[in-house]
């Protein structure tokens, strides 16, 4: 990576933790760090699952053991264990919890406009829309892309709100029955792959990739998380499939896909798919495409994102 790239990113990790106040242990004037603050403010009105917060945060589960047990010791929080399932802890706010948390609400927005109040008119525009674009592409950084088995929890949800979304979205509806969805086995190794994205532990999206011996490799039920789009995904799954082919040897890669999916017909055009004639009969299908690949060609590494309905 770009040394100066390097030190801008530095720099400005410089200015926000000193301009936000984080370098203090009584953050926004409270007796607590930040720490402790926010998850105060993950937890929520409804309580959470200890589990999920701590994969949303990226934290290990003995410092958030350590928060938890300074927050409850405060009466600030809460901490039981499910009774379908003691393995599973859940964290709820008590009343002065939820009072605090107004308190840190109320400071939160006299900070961020602090941040503004100097600025004039068009700064305060460029300001927050540079901060858009930051959480923006810190979003796309976060997300992890992993393989799994098909018939995993996380694979199968994404598959499922896959066939909401299609089924929704097709002028004709969508019948599984009569698609030609690739068996679990041919989404396995070493007749395939399945990868999913993960956001803050959250799956967010999923590719299967074909590889059936002597033939192109096959793209089959891509899809993100509507919440997910926009932050390159889709792009970043193309490229992903694409180098696990060419490392199998493939020269081809293809997928199909209905017309409903502007979006994505766009995103498989702008990576460098061509379209061709049908190679399958499946019904649900309005445009073929194919892309020749090779190990000097990567392809979508280019920087540019694409928000995109499900394939």
């Amino acid at each position: 990576m770009d040394e100066v790239q390097i030190d801008q990113v530095r720099r400005f990790n410089r200015t926000v933790t000193e301009r936000v106040g984080v370098l203090h242990d009584h953050y926004l004037g409270l007796e607590r760090p930040i720490g402790e603050a926010r998850l105060l403010w993950e937890i929520g009105e409804q309580g959470e699952d200890v589990r999920r917060v701590r994969e949303r945060l990226g934290l290990d589960s003995g410092y958030v053991s350590r928060l938890l047990r300074s927050l409850e010791a405060d009466g600030l929080v809460t901490v039981e264990p499910l009774p379908r399932d003691r393995r599973v802890r859940t964290v709820r706010l008590t009343d002065a919890g939820r009072a605090e948390r107004a308190v840190l609400d109320g400071r939160s927005d006299e900070l961020a406009g602090s941040l503004l109040e100097p600025l004039n008119t068009a700064q305060r525009a460029r300001l927050v829309a540079a901060m858009a674009e930051v959480d923006r592409l810190l979003t796309a950084a976060t997300v992890t892309l992993t393989v799994i088995d098909p018939d995993h929890p996380d694979a199968q949800h994404c598959l499922r709100s896959y066939s909401t979304e299609v089924r929704e979205r097709f002028e004709t509806g969508f019948d599984p029955a009569r698609s030609l969805l690739p068996d679990a086995g041919e989404l396995r190794p070493p007749h395939g792959l399945f990868l999913v994205a993960r956001l803050h532990g959250e799956p967010v999206g999923c590719a299967g990739l074909k590889l059936p011996p002597g033939a192109p490799a096959e793209i089959k039920r891509m899809w993100v998380a509507p919440h997910a789009r926009g932050v390159g995904l889709g792009r970043r799954f193309l490229a992903e499939l694409e180098k696990r082919a060419v490392r199998r040897g493939c020269d081809v890669l293809r997928l199909d896909t209905n017309k409903a999916l502007s979006a994505a017909i766009g995103l498989y055009h702008s990576y460098g798919f061509q379209e061709v004639a049908a190679f399958n009969d499946e019904p649900y299908a309005h445009h073929w495409f194919e892309k020749r690949i090779t190990p000097a060609s990567p392809g979508g590494e280019d920087g540019h994102s694409s928000s995109y309905g499900p394939e």
